[in-house]
Order: structure tokens, then C-alpha cells, then sequence
């Protein structure tokens, strides 16, 4: 089997047409590991980055099995045969678009449940018998609670970033879910990162799991032209606004640490002149989509974010990314960049770096095994201060009797 391409993946043709009409052809290192196993029925553990495909990686053999009939259709309004859990609603609703457009043409049908929004219309989807349910974990549990959902049926469990639903505190209502799952199902666990309690949970779901990981190159480093400004904290905001116009940026995202900076940067870049608006975990779905839709559309032309939305965003012709603050995670960073130089193109990622942010900029160019290229060339340049090497460790003084 050929897994250079979809035709050679085994995909039924209904579902490879659907991949055709998307303009795929050829699938990511992830998709070509993970495609087979999943078609198999086997457990999977995938070390997979955003951007990178995994979404098709689970979707296309789960409808793939669904149009073989190995996985029985919703079997009740509120049974599912299918469940994949997302940590965002952000992430819930992209795989949710992805799921509406590979199984265009196929009939399986799919709901998608978030919290922040009202129930109503997410209980119409499940009345609709879905096969596949795709949902935040607290939506989830709520509508289980009010007896909208059993997953009594679920025969193909799916967990997406678990290292972020790691994050942000999910892990007990992951149990708790997977316990409701009546009897042995097909789990896939996707990850981007291997923390020791992910590995302890993936021991917990899966059964004799296939390990596979995407390759680096599939976030698209190599197309990334990176590069680090040091300047002082003071100075990013005033800074911020010529940086954009002069580099002609027409979609960037700029990230921050912090909810409230994302607020008030998007304000002063749209008092600027700039077309701004934010996302962040203090705004309601419906802002959020609002933001999301006016930055696809090229409405706005700054899309400002904290880290919760860096997994959300799937739009491929954003330019440029800009760490206003540098993240203290060095996998975030990987994680940010990866908005860019999506579907072929380059990219260019630049770093705001005052000098009390040099450690994890640092952290960030020791994952990278290199370093990022200084850009001295701009009015608030400082120069970062100098590393001390290591002191070497002085050998303790001996006291006491001298040996003879």
C-alpha cells in the first residue's frame, strides 16, 4: 500500500473524492502513519503538532470504517457511534467544519457541542441522530447530565490536545467521560507534547497502541523566516503599529501573554488605523466568531490572541506572527509560528523580546537546536546583556587533619 498519496491509503473513493475537492492530494507525514492503524480499528498514540493534518489523520478513516459499516450509524438520538473531545470550542468547531467537508457526499452525519452558546441548537443537531459527536468536555457532561447524550454506542473514542486539555485542567472530566463509555472502543489519543501524565492517561485509554509522531517539517519551519527584536516592554505598543505598516503585513496575529493586553492592544491598533479585533478566553462564542470570520475575510487585519486561540485559528494565508510577549513555553512558541506558511507557502514569525523575556528566548532557540537572527535595524533596538558563562564549581577547601 502507497501512502504517498490518498489513493494509496485504501480510502473508499467517496471519501477521497471529498479529500480531492478540499485540493489534497498528497497526505502529511502524520496522516500517512496514522491513517492505517485507525482504519485497522487499532489503538493510537500520535505526537502530533497543529498544523500539521491531524484532524484528516482521525477523520478520514473513522468515516472511512463508517462507509465499510465496521461502525454502525447513530443508534438513537442521543447515541453516537463516535466521539472526538476538543479542548476549545475554537478547535470543536474547526474539526466540526473539517467533518462537514470530508464527508461531503457520504451522508454520516455529525454534531458539534461547545460550551459559551445556547443548547438549544446543539440539541436539534443530536435529535438529528448523528453518527459522529464532536464536543468540549463541560458541554459535554452537561448534556450528558440532562440525559441529551449517552455514550452508551460509541464505539471510536477520539482525544485531541490532550497535553492542552492537560492545561487547562481537563484531565478528570476526560476520565470521568471515558467511563461512561460503554464497554471496549477503538482510542486515539493526539497530543503535541508527551508530558508524564499524558503518558499515564494514554496507558489508562489504550490498549496495545500503534505509536506514531509527525515530523517537524510538517509545521513548517523550514518556511518560517524567523527573526527576534530586543526591545524594552515600554516601548512594544509604540512600536507595534509601524512594524506592521512597514513590513506591509495584511493578516497577522499578534500573540500576548494576557486576556486584558489582547483586549486593549486590538483597541489602540484599531485607534491606529489598523484593523484589529482579539480572541481570548473573556470573549463569548459569538465575538470570537465574529473575530475569527472578519479576520478570514480579510476584514481584519490583525487578529490579536493569547495562547488559548493559537490551536483555533485555521486560516491559510496569514503572513505574519508576532509574539508581543514571548510565551514560557518554548513548545508554545512552535505551536504560534505554526499559523503561518500554511499550505505550501512561507511564512515570517517575529519575537518582541525585552531583555527580562531572554530566558525563554533562549528555551525557545534550545528547542530549535539554532539560533533566531537579531534585528538590529529599528529605533528601539537595546542591546540584550551579556550571558555569563557558567562559573565553573571551586573544589571545597579540605579541613580538618591533613592526611600524612
Amino acid at each position: 500500500m502507497n501512502s504517498r498519496t490518498f489513493d494509496g491509503l485504501g480510502l473508499s473513493s467517496r471519501i477521497r473524492s471529498a479529500v480531492s475537492q478540499q485540493g489534497y492530494t498528497v497526505p502529511t507525514d502524520i496522516q500517512a502513519k496514522a491513517i492505517p492503524p485507525m482504519r485497522e480499528g487499532r489503538d493510537l498514540l500520535a505526537v502530533a503538532q497543529t498544523g500539521t493534518g491531524k484532524t484528516a489523520a482521525f477523520l478520514l478513516p473513522i468515516f472511512d470504517r463508517i462507509e465499510r459499516k465496521e461502525i454502525a450509524g447513530g443508534s438513537g438520538a442521543a447515541k453516537p457511534s463516535v466521539l472526538v473531545l476538543a479542548p476549545t470550542r475554537e478547535l470543536a468547531a474547526q474539526i466540526g467544519e473539517s467533518a462537514e467537508a470530508y464527508s461531503r457526499g457520504t451522508g454520516i452525519r455529525h454534531a458539534v457541542v461547545f460550551g459559551g452558546v445556547n443548547k438549544a441548537g446543539q440539541i436539534t443537531q443530536l435529535r438529528r441522530r448523528p453518527t459522529v459527536l464532536v464536543a468540549t468536555p463541560g458541554r459535554l457532561l452537561d448534556l450528558i447530565g440532562e440525559r441529551y447524550i449517552s455514550l452508551d454506542a460509541i464505539e471510536v473514542f477520539v482525544l485531541d490536545e490532550g497535553d492542552r486539555m492537560l492545561d487547562m485542567g481537563f484531565i478528570p472530566d476526560v476520565r470521568r467521560i471515558a467511563g461512561m463509555i460503554g464497554g471496549r472502543c477503538q482510542t486515539a489519543l493526539f497530543s503535541a507534547t508527551m508530558p508524564t501524565p499524558i503518558e499515564t492517561l494514554a496507558r489508562e485509554l489504550l490498549v496495545d497502541p500503534m505509536r506514531v509522531s509527525g515530523t517537524q517539517a510538517d509545521v513548517a519551519i523550514d518556511r518560517i523566516h524567523q527573526e527576534v527584536l530586543h526591545i524594552p516592554q515600554s516601548e512594544k505598543t509604540a512600536y507595534l503599529p509601524s512594524l506592521i505598516r512597514d513590513r506591509g503585513m495584511y493578516k497577522a496575529i499578534v500573540f500576548t501573554r494576557t486576556k486584558h493586553k489582547a483586549a486593549r492592544l486590538a483597541k489602540q491598533l484599531d485607534k491606529k488605523g489598523l484593523p484589529a479585533d482579539s480572541i481570548h478566553g473573556d470573549r463569548t462564542q459569538n465575538q470570537r466568531r465574529r473575530a475569527l470570520d472578519g479576520f478570514h475575510s480579510g476584514r481584519i487585519q490583525v487578529l490579536v490572541a493569547t495562547d488559548l486561540a493559537s490551536r483555533g485559528i485555521d486560516v491559510d494565508d496569514i503572513t505574519h506572527v508576532i509574539n508581543y510577549d514571548l510565551p514560557n513555553e518554548p513548545e508554545s512558541y512552535v505551536h504560534r509560528i505554526g499559523r503561518t506558511a500554511r499550505a505550501g507557502a512561507s511564512g515570517h514569525a517575529i519575537s518582541m523580546c525585552d531583555p527580562s523575556e531572554l530566558p525563554y528566548l533562549r528555551a525557545i532557540e534550545k528547542l530549535q537546536n539554532a539560533r533566531i537572527t537579531v534585528n538590529r535595524d529599528h529605533d528601539y533596538h537595546v542591546e540584550p546583556p551579556r550571558e555569563q558563562p557558567p562559573r565553573k564549581k571551586r573544589r571545597p577547601r579540605r579541613t580538618g587533619v591533613p592526611a600524612r
